[in-house]
């Protein structure tokens, strides 16, 4: 697979947040790429994006991005840990950041990147019924991939491969 992608497009290094609202019943907060990007339009994902030159680490990537996109203070944020790094078949290198946010944030959408955001209970999420997979073709290649739909959202690809990351590594025990 690694091959397959390296030999459609380069590999781009991203990071994106995974943020935990610590409320009493702890939520994750989602957003909704806009319609017109030219990559994953519409798409429904975690805060985040390219890894730049001068970010001190893909952390500081991920909550920059946080920032910019939703407005998001970093003096919100806990970071807990990295997940799993996840190649996408789009070429990206993904390293998600756990954090827990403090609850009350009103999100702010840079209106070029972000339509809407939302929340969605960790429960639900880390529940494995609600893992649905899916099989896609992509360049003559057949994918597997997880979905989560939730309410009128459908919540899939590298963002739920990335909650299905966070199910196996702290849930599944």
């Amino acid at each position: 697979m690694v091959a397959a992608i390296a030999a459609v497009r380069p590999i781009k290094l991203a990071a994106v947040l995974v943020p935990i609202i610590d409320s009493v019943e702890p939520t994750v907060l989602f957003t909704q790429r806009t319609a017109h990007l030219r990559d994953h339009a519409g798409q429904i994902s975690f805060p985040g994006g390219k890894i730049d030159a001068d970010d001190e680490s893909p952390a500081a990537a991920a909550l920059r991005e946080a920032e910019e996109e939703i407005a998001l203070p970093r003096h919100l944020v806990q970071p807990i840990g990295y997940l799993d790094v996840h190649l996408t078949p789009f070429g990206h290198r993904i390293l998600p950041l756990l954090a827990r946010v403090q609850p009350g944030f009103a999100p702010r959408f840079n209106e070029g990147e972000v339509d809407d955001a939302f929340e969605v209970p960790l429960a639900f999420l880390m529940t494995p019924q609600n893992h649905k997979c899916e099989s896609r073709n992509w360049n003559g290649l057949t994918i597997s991939l997880y979905a989560m739909p939730f309410r009128d959202r459908n919540i899939w690809g590298a963002t739920a491969a990335i909650l299905r990351n966070l199910y196996e590594r702290v849930y599944r025990g």
